[in-house]
């Protein structure tokens, strides 16, 4: 794993290859990438988080949790609301699920990088999806 900060965002390039470019990866987002899409204070932050759902971006069922958890509790959205605006969102997505491989694989993630719990689930869900590229600005 290589990571690049950039001033938005933080990138975990996994399993990338040399031949592969960067613009022609698989990528999965973090739940923070989705929240920003309701941001009202950083324009550019929602413009580049909107941005990557043209892409078909990989969702894991962690990211959908917590984004969920995050826009109840912070945002003090309706459920019926909130669930309307997910299930939009994902329309626009690839969902992967969180099964015992991911756990196991989670499970070595967080004893070799010493990823948060959840950083390592979302991570692990990545990689099983064979993605290229995981956007997240927390990890």
């Amino acid at each position: 794993m290589t990571f690049l900060i950039n001033t938005y965002i933080l990138l975990i390039i996994l399993n990338l290859t040399a031949t592969k470019q960067i613009i022609m990866s698989k990528i999965a987002l973090d739940s923070n990438i989705l929240i920003y899409n309701h941001s009202l204070d950083c324009e550019d932050k929602r413009v580049i988080a909107r941005d990557f759902f043209n892409e078909n971006p990989v969702i894991s069922s962690q990211v959908i949790s917590e984004y969920l958890n995050v826009m109840n509790r912070n945002f003090k959205m309706q459920k019926q609301e909130l669930i309307q605006i997910c299930s939009l969102w994902l329309e626009k997505c690839s969902v992967q699920p969180v099964i015992l491989s991911t756990i196991k694989l989670a499970q070595n993630l967080v004893s070799k990088y010493d990823f948060q719990i959840f950083d390592g689930i979302i991570a692990a869900a990545a990689l099983e999806a064979d993605c290229d590229i995981l956007y997240s600005e927390d990890m």
